[in-house]
């Protein structure tokens, strides 16, 4: 890997940032370090690339001191002072072609690394972390805020940071040649920060509450789109677009008066600035009129004024894009600097792996609910075994699952996986030998092959052959236009439920699991496609340890055991006939 590519993980950097109120320059310095020569380079041709804008007023005012005193001067300075600037103009081009390539390379490098590294942390992040901060808002940090961060970098190093190399040289110029002139020109920046103090809460204010409602307004569209179905079939059309138009019109509030701020801030600038341009003219004017300087010096003074109030006007004017590229920058921090990761780091396995599952005395509840899901919740299951979970809604089925996988980390109790502990387990090796077949199948945009092998870059024909024939497949692939290529589309919007769940299957058989976790798989499925999926489950679940949730009781009575749960407690425990003859609460809910 060369330097450049493995500069895109910031991965560590943030790691090892324990403060989670980092300063948006430091954490912006953080992004940019290992590109700080490339800066500097670039930095070096724009000096030497805007040169002709210090040069052009000492030219002009040399021309102009020529031209009204004949006498004290030869033509020949003339030409020399002519040639002077037009080597000065020229050399722009190479340049600031040199200055721009360099600046590039480092922002977009930094960009990509910055996305990449969200990439990178989101894939990090625990389950519950993006029920927290939800999908719409999580694509507007990795989108608007990179974006907004790139922005910033470019308007620090192609504005404002011109516009304090203008300032300054300018200034030294003008004290080379008059102090009292210079003195003039210095007030100009406590006016500068003045302004800016006078603004700068109420700017950052109303940028944090923009972006939050933009946040808002991502995840309620994402929201939208999903929905579509449900809204179209309940005739609900004209709610949603009410609903919509009310965040809109909230947005739009919210934009206009941030406009309304900075167009105060940028109005007040100007006004500011062009008086003392106007007292800076009368008053050299003034000096030439008492015979003080040269007139020619009155139009080299106005040059460097002109040069000094755009660069102050610059840095004023940029000054709401960096006040939201910095709100931006905290933006990303919240994903980042989130310490809510992934919350097994073990690095035992057993060898070789089995699947035998122990759960001891296990307690757990989700982060806002005082309530627990799990409560002293104990289970030992073998290898090979085939264990169902019944019981009402909210009996603590899916957060046994959740457990299983390793989503959520028990509060109580011991999870043993062979024999080690869960949280002792490496848990990228343990979930390579997991198998998960939902309720809701997930399918991405792509052939079925592609959903097929995903995460495996080689797979033998052969293999894919027999697992399309186990998964009950073969008829469906047969009647697809391209087979085995036929695109899905977006959520495998072009095939139906039994067929998405058949593929959901293949994808299962085709990593040789372990461990089988099937949540609702058929529930929501007809009796043909049941009949299907159900065959298909039989050889998925063949000697593997298969964990099944089910509301559907016929289909588990192949189950070696059937755990009957309330409250996060076992309630009864056997085989579907054991359960049947007790004709205790599974009896109860079979008739039901």
């Amino acid at each position: 890997m060369r330097k450049e590519e493995a500069s895109f993980d910031y991965i560590k950097l943030f790691e090892e940032e324990s403060d989670t109120n980092v300063k948006p320059l430091k954490l912006l310095y953080h992004l940019y370090k290992e590109h700080l020569l490339k800066i500097v380079i670039s930095f070096f041709f724009y000096i030497i690339k805007s040169s002709p804008v210090w040069v052009l007023p000492m030219i002009t005012a040399n021309v102009i001191n020529i031209a009204t005193n004949p006498k004290e001067h030869k033509l020949s300075e003339l030409w020399i002072q002519l040639m002077i600037i037009l080597i000065v103009v020229l050399q722009n081009i190479p340049m600031h072609i040199i200055h721009v390539a360099f600046f590039s390379k480092a922002l977009r490098q930094v960009e990509a690394g910055l996305r990449s590294t969200l990439v990178r942390k989101l894939q990090q992040l625990s389950i519950g972390f993006y029920g927290h901060l939800g999908t719409g808002r999580i694509q507007a940090k990795v989108l608007r805020d990179v974006e907004a961060i790139e922005m910033l970098s470019r308007q620090l190093m192609l504005s404002l940071m011109p516009a304090i190399v203008n300032l300054t040289i300018a200034i030294v110029l003008t004290m080379m040649h008059s102090m009292k002139i210079a003195y003039f020109y210095i007030i100009m920046i406590p006016t500068s920060m003045l302004i800016v103090s006078i603004f700068r809460k109420k700017i950052k204010k109303t940028n944090r509450d923009f972006r939050e409602n933009i946040e808002e307004m991502s995840g309620q569209v994402s929201e939208m789109v999903e929905m579509i179905p449900v809204t179209r079939a309940h005739a609900l059309e004209d709610l949603e677009i009410k609903k919509m138009e009310s965040r809109l019109q909230d947005i739009k509030q919210k934009g206009y008066r941030l406009d309304i701020l900075e167009s105060y801030f940028a109005s007040s600038n100007w006004v500011v600035f062009q008086l003392f341009q106007i007292l800076c003219l009368f008053f050299t004017v003034y000096l030439a009129y008492k015979g003080k300087m040269p007139v020619g010096d009155v139009v080299m003074y106005q040059g460097y004024f002109t040069l000094i109030l755009g660069a102050v006007t610059g840095i004023l004017n940029v000054y709401p894009i960096i006040a939201k590229g910095f709100e931006s920058l905290y933006s990303v921090t919240e994903i980042l600097l989130s310490n809510d990761t992934e919350p097994f780091k073990g690095r035992k396995f057993p060898e070789p792996f089995e699947g035998n599952i122990t759960f001891k005395d296990v307690s757990f509840k989700y982060e806002d609910s005082e309530r627990h899901a799990l409560k002293s919740f104990s289970l030992d299951v073998k290898a090979g075994e085939t264990i169902a979970f019944v019981g009402e809604s909210g009996s603590g089925k899916s957060t046994i699952l959740n457990l299983i996988i390793g989503f959520y980390k028990a509060q109580e109790g011991t999870i043993l996986i062979d024999g080690v502990p869960i949280n002792e387990i490496d848990i990228k090796k343990y979930r390579k030998l997991l198998a998960i077949v939902l309720q809701d199948t997930i399918l991405f945009s792509g052939t079925i092959r592609d959903n097929i092998t995903y995460g495996l870059p080689k797979v033998r024909e052969e293999k894919l052959q027999q697992v399309i024939k186990m998964a009950n497949l073969e008829e469906v692939i047969q009647n697809l236009p391209e087979g085995l290529d036929t695109q899905v589309g977006e959520g495998g919007a072009k095939l139906s439920g039994g067929q998405k769940q058949r593929i959901a299957i293949a994808r299962a058989l085709i990593r040789d699991p372990k461990i089988i976790i099937l949540d609702e798989a058929t529930s929501a499925l007809d009796n043909k496609s049941e009949r299907f999926v159900q065959q298909a489950l039989e050889q998925l679940t063949k000697n593997r340890t298969t964990f099944i949730v089910a509301h559907r009781l016929s289909t588990i009575s192949h189950a070696d055991r059937i755990v009957v749960l309330k409250n996060g407690s076992i309630v009864e425990i056997g085989s579907y006939d054991e359960l049947m003859a007790k004709k205790g609460m599974f009896y109860q809910l079979q008739q039901a």
